[in-house]
């Protein structure tokens, strides 16, 4: 364990001045604003660290879990704006608690004291430097959990191979093949470009996944939300993830419910039917991808929008 530490510490050495100049001329994420996040925001619109919630998370996938949960920690803000958003609160109206590196640190041996397996980073890319700023003072301080980048999946595929050696599990969506669909869902064109490529580039960092204990150490998740009247584009992600990131895990969701402004889009004012949903199972089913497959209409305490602030 003191010899993964070890190397840990080097490498976010290593890669932090990187993180810190993509923040100063901001080119963490796809937007490439190019403000001085130190000084001034951008698209994300927020500028200090800040944590809405962070607890021991049941909910994820269950090689994730164990049996005291993922060790999740919710970041305010966000570089897309996706009209269904279920954590609005925190993504879009970015309410959360500002938090430095020494007590985003304390935070993550504070889920580790309580058992957690991992720590889930959820939207962490535009508090990059941060985050590993507080990485090297938490594995300095006896940290020893696999790390999880719980990520929208718009990246930048450079940012993404800066991460190699940090992240040991990535977990990260699928939203959209088109940049119809995306534009529809979450106001950005060039999401499937990015998508794709930042994907591949998880994927080469950790194509063979790695197990303990029936727990996820090293590997790569891919999720999709099923949205209503989207079947056609979800078969379309499934069939260029057999293609392209074949022992990648896929975990298929079905919990999409019209939170936020979704009322507001006809196509989107409702959640999938039953009959989308065993299209698409059939179709995971037939193409022999491995992962998890959510319940058809899912409680909806799981979504964000319920989750309290600590």
């Amino acid at each position: 364990m003191f010899q993964k530490n070890k190397n840990k510490i080097y490498k976010i050495k290593e890669k932090l001045d990187y993180f810190l100049a993509q923040w100063k001329n901001c080119r963490l994420c796809p937007r490439q604003c190019g403000v001085d996040r130190s000084k001034e925001v951008g698209f994300c619109q927020i500028k200090e660290l800040s944590v809405y919630t962070a607890f021991l998370h049941r909910g994820e996938e269950p090689p994730l879990v164990g049996e005291k949960g993922s060790g999740t920690i919710f970041f305010s803000g966000c570089n897309l704006r996706c009209i269904y958003c279920q954590n609005f609160k925190f993504s879009h109206l970015r309410q959360g608690k500002v938090l430095d590196e020494p007590q985003l640190a304390s935070l993550m041996l504070k889920l580790q004291a309580q058992g957690a397996k991992n720590i889930n980073l959820v939207t962490p890319t535009h508090f990059l430097p941060q985050i590993i700023k507080a990485l090297l003072i938490a594995y300095q301080q006896g940290l020893n959990i696999p790390i999880v980048y719980n990520s929208s999946g718009y990246e930048r595929p450079e940012i993404i191979k800066a991460l190699e050696g940090i992240v040991d599990i990535y977990l990260v969506d699928m939203k959209y093949f088109t940049s119809s669909a995306s534009w529809l869902g979450s106001r950005t064109k060039d999401y499937p470009f990015y998508n794709r490529k930042a994907v591949k580039a998880m994927y080469q960092q950790i194509d063979f996944p790695f197990w303990e204990e029936g727990l996820l150490k090293k590997g790569i998740i891919i999720r999709h939300l099923l949205l209503p009247t989207m079947v056609k584009e979800a078969k379309r992600i499934l069939w260029w993830i057999k293609a392209n990131t074949p022992q990648a895990y896929i975990s298929v969701m079905f919990q999409y419910r019209p939170y936020f402004k979704a009322s507001s889009v006809p196509r989107l004012n409702r959640p999938p039917s039953y009959e989308e949903y065993l299209e698409l199972k059939k179709l995971v089913e037939e193409i022999g991808l491995q992962g998890w497959i959510q319940e058809f209409n899912p409680p909806e305490e799981l979504a964000g929008v319920h989750f309290n602030p600590f």
